[in-house]
């Protein structure tokens, strides 16, 4: 009989938070879980800000490429696609 035994090691790092007492006490009496909601928050902010990025740069890239004709596009491509 074979058994295997994974384990998974994973990195974590405490972040403090001071929110007002009312706040943590109305949160605390409903059964908040402020990990996960953290979790959650930080999660979403850094793709919001991931995403903000991104388009900056594509807005970037097209500001470069204005000029550039849609033949010169379709040539380079093709380029690029045979090189493969």
């Amino acid at each position: 009989m074979n058994t295997s035994i994974c384990i998974l090691i994973t990195s974590t790092r405490v972040l403090s938070v001071r929110v007002r007492k009312e706040l943590k006490e109305e949160a605390e009496k409903l059964g908040v879980d402020f990990r996960e909601v953290i979790v959650k928050a930080l999660e979403e902010a850094i793709e919001r800000e991931k995403r903000k990025r991104l388009e900056k740069t594509i807005e970037g890239i097209v500001e470069l490429m204005k000029d550039v004709k849609e033949e010169e596009w379709i040539k380079v491509i093709r380029e690029w696609r045979g090189k493969r």
